[in-house]
């Protein structure tokens, strides 16, 4: 529904309800009319081999004295299961692009050392490759989502471990599989078809890349009963032409999706801020930054509309999040950062983003998992804590396969310096239960707002609710205090017939549930 028609509906709403002046923050919701279904893979998450992601935060090794289950780390399986997410994607990333397969099967002590030449130049001992990463997703019950490489490697290599992976019947690659004590196939769906080729998958060009993607893909096969989803490389951030190019140049039947990067960063890539010491103005600009991933995806969209209006192919934002200078004394290959309640918004406010493009975002992927970037998950030897954003991911699981709900909003300010945004950031959908999911977040840092929400097109009414906030916009938890930031249940609504008055605290983040 535009705009327009949603504004004169609210308009219609608040008369009846006996207003005859509008206030400013009202939210109205149509249960009735949702027709996209917001795909659980937009819920999806990154696995790197880069500085403690794989090792240490996944995977310890069995014989570590930290509690392991064949070697993954216990608590950080835990922590991923209670978030049922719904993919991982693996191995990169830059190292996709530098990684070679063979390496990382068979027995771990006869597999051949190599340098991590983009993350910290460490020495990477590929104690945990191809089947250590089925092993976890199966524990999971996740979908893996494994990168190729394109930049350094070969067509030749790229299809055998396709066939390595999906073939079940007599071939070298399946008796290879077979012989490293994996008889099934693990029959995967989500192949990307190299990483960031515009960068360093390659530095091309998206012409030469295009007919790059046509090769690779051509002889990345489907198997019986597993089909590939073939994902092209795609822009980074605002390179609307590496879009319109793969849309001209690669036959759409040839892919089902194409990536996205983008990142939110404060300064700049030189300076980029610190991830605890920033002031009420970098907060907003952050935000800010955050909230225009909603104009990216629509510039992206308005071009690969002109070649697929019908919206076939798929975009995957597979790499997003925030990205900070590193945290003092540590490896700056290891892009280890703190997660404060910042993070939490620009988490809830990509989300929300994404929900409402749902009919073209199929998949996302935060940038990362475990200890690197915008983590949901960070550990210090045996410590391990959740950070504000995997808070805010477990809000928002009501929304996964939910049904997105037409919404219009109007929403106060807030301002810093030059910098003003509104203060409030919305979506909403309905679950196969017919319950509404009403995710709410109040950026403002000092003032807690009256919202009107105008619900329609449900007999529904029960309201539960979440939320999150802290005692400060860097509050945090530490190995030290786990607990700073963490959810807990909210009352302060009132239901009176179709409208729901919402008291929504000051830097907050809340879902409602109304059933």
């Amino acid at each position: 529904m535009k705009k327009t028609l949603l504004g004169g509906l609210m308009m219609a709403v608040a008369m009846l309800s006996g207003f005859t002046t509008m206030a400013q923050n009202k939210l109205v919701i149509n249960a009735d009319q949702g027709k996209t279904q917001i795909s659980r893979h937009i819920y999806g998450h990154f696995s790197e081999h880069l500085g403690r992601c794989i090792y240490g935060g996944i995977w310890v090794g069995p014989d570590s004295e930290i509690e392991n289950i064949n070697g993954y780390r216990t608590d950080v399986f835990e922590a991923l299961k209670a978030l049922d997410i719904p993919n991982l994607r693996w191995p990169g990333g830059c190292f996709a692009d530098e990684y070679h397969w063979t390496d990382g099967i068979g027995p771990r002590s006869e597999r051949p050392k190599m340098i991590n030449t983009h993350w910290g130049g460490v020495t990477e001992d590929n104690s945990f490759g191809t089947h250590e990463f089925f092993g976890f997703v199966e524990m999971l019950d996740t979908e893996p989502y494994i990168t190729g490489n394109v930049g350094s490697g070969s067509v030749e290599e790229m299809s055998k471990w396709v066939e390595y992976i999906n073939f079940d019947g007599v071939s070298p690659m399946a008796d290879l599989r077979k012989k490293n004590g994996r008889e099934e196939p693990w029959q995967i769906k989500y192949w990307g078809v190299g990483n960031e080729s515009w960068g360093c998958g390659g530095n091309m060009t998206p012409e030469y890349y295009a007919n790059e993607y046509r090769r690779y893909a051509t002889f990345a096969r489907d198997y019986p009963g597993a089909k590939l989803y073939k994902i092209a490389g795609g822009a980074n951030s605002t390179d609307y032409n590496w879009t319109e190019v793969l849309m001209q140049k690669i036959p759409l039947h040839m892919m089902d999706a194409m990536s996205l990067h983008y990142y939110t960063i404060p300064g700049n890539w030189r300076d980029k801020g610190s991830s605890t010491d920033f002031d009420k103005e970098e907060y907003l600009t952050t935000l800010q930054k955050a909230a225009f991933m909603d104009q990216l995806l629509t510039n992206h969209e308005t071009r690969m509309d002109k070649y697929d209006p019908n919206k076939r192919v798929k975009l995957i934002v597979d790499e997003w999040g925030t990205w900070y200078d590193v945290e003092p004394n540590t490896n700056p290959g290891f892009l280890y950062q703190q997660n404060t309640l910042r993070d939490a918004f620009v988490a809830a406010i990509t989300l929300n983003i994404f929900n409402q493009h749902a009919d073209r975002v199929h998949m996302a992927n935060l940038a990362q998992t475990v200890n690197v970037l915008q983590a949901l998950i960070l550990t210090e030897d045996e410590k391990m804590l959740l950070t504000p954003t995997y808070h805010v991911f477990d809000l928002y699981k009501p929304h996964m396969d939910a049904t997105l709900l037409p919404s219009y909003l109007t929403s106060d300010k807030v301002k810093a310096g030059d910098t003003e945004m509104d203060a409030l950031n919305v979506s909403s959908s309905l679950s196969d239960d017919g319950t509404v999911n009403i995710s709410i977040a109040n950026v403002d840092p000092e003032n807690a707002i009256d919202l009107e929400v105008f619900l329609h097109g449900t007999d529904a009414k029960e309201v539960t609710g979440r939320y999150l906030t802290a005692p400060a916009l860097n509050s945090h938890n530490s190995f030290d205090d786990n607990d700073v930031v963490s959810i807990e249940a909210f009352d302060d609504f009132k239901w009176n017939k179709d409208v729901l008055d919402v008291k929504v605290p000051a830097k907050s983040v809340i879902v409602l549930r109304v059933k």
